[in-house]
């Protein structure tokens, strides 16, 4: 091989690595089809419904609408799990793990809020907690 040769082939490696590395932030930054961006999914969506659920969770909820209200930030922090799935928004392992963990542990608080169970709710709420300072470790700048 000739130092052209090798010279070619390294920078052709590394217009295709930076390619990748390009496709790979598009899909984390928004999804293939659909518009929204991820990151105000995650504002208007995620923080919004954490935020309000760790509120409710922090003192526990006093009656019946409380509970519910709990059993609908599990629910659309549930979906979220699948929607940060959905559309190429997917980029790695990191990602697809958190998102699994996210609908584990949202499912965990849905149940505990309908059983009206605030140790098992803030148990699943861990889980909730860890999903997104796993993603955002590896993702978020």
């Amino acid at each position: 091989m000739t130092r052209a040769t090798v010279r070619l082939f390294l920078a052709a490696t590394a217009a295709a690595g930076l390619l990748v590395w390009g496709v790979a932030t598009a899909q984390v930054k928004q999804g293939k089809m659909r518009k929204a961006a991820t990151k105000y999914l995650m504002r208007g969506i995620n923080a919004a419904h954490c935020g309000g659920l760790a509120e409710l969770l922090k003192a526990g909820p006093k009656n019946d609408e409380e509970w519910d209200t709990a059993a609908c930030h599990a629910s659309c922090l549930n979906e979220m799990g699948y929607l940060l799935m959905d559309d190429g928004r997917c980029p790695d392992a990191d990602w697809a793990n958190a998102a699994k963990t996210l609908r584990e542990g949202s499912e965990a608080v849905l149940a505990a809020a309908q059983a009206k169970d605030l140790d098992a709710a803030r148990a699943g709420f861990e889980n909730v907690t860890k999903a997104c300072g796993a993603c955002h470790k590896a993702h978020k700048k």
